[in-house]
């Protein structure tokens, strides 16, 4: 027979006895090493997953995942402080030796910290896109933002307020008034999507912030009750206010020189100074219409994910148009559920308008004039490009605005999947 010692003093390593057989380590040590890697996980995963899912970062974007990432936010800090615990745990109770708690704290603690400054600040929506500090408007005389600039434009009692997208753009939102009304100005770069809400929810002014992005469109959250709400349609995404809607005020897209000829004594949002590095890295977004890199382009008339459309949402009914299409016709009737309608591009090729046709109970049909001016093809009456009749028989007549929006088709259609699509311009 084998001999076999008298007595085995069993520890967390496996032991060879004298016949060479040898002893499985006990299953207490592989409990301790998933404790630990548990512990891992709870500290870091989080917090990644998290950044991962609210940037656009590769494949993150498409996942329909905005609960997920609601309700992962709101147990980040119990999850890694539950960890942290842990491994402080593991490593007094656990470790092997002095010499590896020494130096196993201090690793995990700077790839904690390495990993807080990537998740917390590097890649936090609201630490990457700040509010103005101090939003500065001027008149026309002591305005020092091109005339050639786009701006996303409100009025309310009288007053007029220009919102450069360049800087919209980098801010993502800008929390106003204009003429007394409260005012949402946001814009986000992704999706192209430009939209003014009133804050005003139950009542109460709402102040919101940004917490990141899904399917490529901004959402914001508010404070009263945490509820995230999708920039694209200002529906409240997750929450208690889910499926909520925060009312839209209308505006209008249009190159500064365009809104200013209009509103002559409009005020215009001044850049700040400490801003303008990130103004910098917009300064040619919106010049002209780039090609989707995540597609391969052979035709330029190809619709792509990043093809600009004019979208038009009436009653429930969605309507995108081909930019490039409008551009070139530059004036279009058209009818959106029973709604006749005008869309007009006027000749720098940005500015854009649309209007319902009806007038006196009366559906009219334009074609273009001279000078960026209308004709209706009834009373050959002229219009100018504000959709005022200046002279004929309407003249004095007003078209009545209908909101519309320069977007990304691949926005456009994510949030409108029911919407119609118009190629061709007849």
């Amino acid at each position: 027979m084998p001999s076999v010692p008298a007595c085995i003093v069993l520890n967390d390593t496996p032991m060879t006895v004298n016949d060479g057989f040898t002893i499985p380590a006990p299953k207490t040590a592989v409990r301790k090493t998933w404790l630990f890697w548990l512990a891992m996980c709870f500290l870091f995963l989080p917090g990644l997953v998290h950044a991962y899912l609210l940037m656009p970062f590769p494949g993150s974007q498409n996942l329909e995942a905005i609960k997920l990432c609601y309700y992962l936010e709101k147990i980040i800090w119990p999850l890694r402080i539950v960890g942290a615990v842990a491994i402080i745990v593991y490593a007094f109770y656990f470790g092997a030796e002095k010499r590896s708690k020494k130096i196993m704290l201090p690793v995990i603690f700077f790839a904690g910290a390495a990993t807080f400054y990537v998740t917390d600040i590097q890649f936090k929506a609201e630490e990457m896109f700040k509010e103005p500090v101090a939003p500065a408007f001027a008149n026309v005389f002591k305005n020092k933002v091109p005339q050639d600039y786009l701006v996303v434009g409100v009025v309310h009692n009288g007053v007029a307020k220009a919102y450069p997208i360049i800087y919209l753009g980098y801010h993502h939102k800008i929390q106003d008034e204009v003429g007394g009304l409260p005012v949402l100005v946001t814009y986000c770069t992704m999706c192209r999507t430009g939209r003014v809400f009133s804050p005003v929810v139950n009542g109460k002014r709402e102040n919101f912030r940004l917490v990141g992005a899904r399917h490529y469109n901004a959402v914001i959250e508010d404070g009263t009750t945490g509820s995230w709400w999708y920039q694209a349609t200002g529906e409240a995404a997750a929450g208690s206010r889910e499926g909520e809607k925060l009312a839209e005020v209308p505006y209008q897209q249009a190159t500064l020189a365009a809104w200013l000829e209009r509103y002559p004594s409009s005020l215009v949002l001044q850049p700040e100074e400490q801003f303008k590095p990130d103004y910098a890295d917009l300064k040619k977004y919106d010049v002209t219409q780039p090609l989707d890199r995540d597609s391969n382009i052979v035709n330029k008339d190809t619709l792509v994910r990043k093809s600009w459309i004019l979208g038009i949402n009436l009653n429930g009914q969605a309507k995108a148009y081909d930019w490039r299409q409008l551009v070139k016709a530059k004036v279009f009737n058209d009818v959106v559920g029973k709604t006749p309608l005008l869309v007009t591009i006027k000749k720098d090729k940005q500015t854009f308008q649309a209007w319902n046709t009806v007038v006196d109970g009366k559906q009219l049909h334009f074609k273009t004039g001279t000078a960026d001016q209308l004709t209706d093809v009834e009373t050959n009456s002229l219009w100018d490009n504000n959709g005022l009749c200046v002279s004929g028989v309407n003249k004095g007549k007003q078209l009545t605005s209908i909101q519309s929006y320069q977007e990304y088709w691949h926005s456009w259609k994510n949030f409108h999947p029911k919407t119609s699509y118009l190629a061709t311009l007849n």
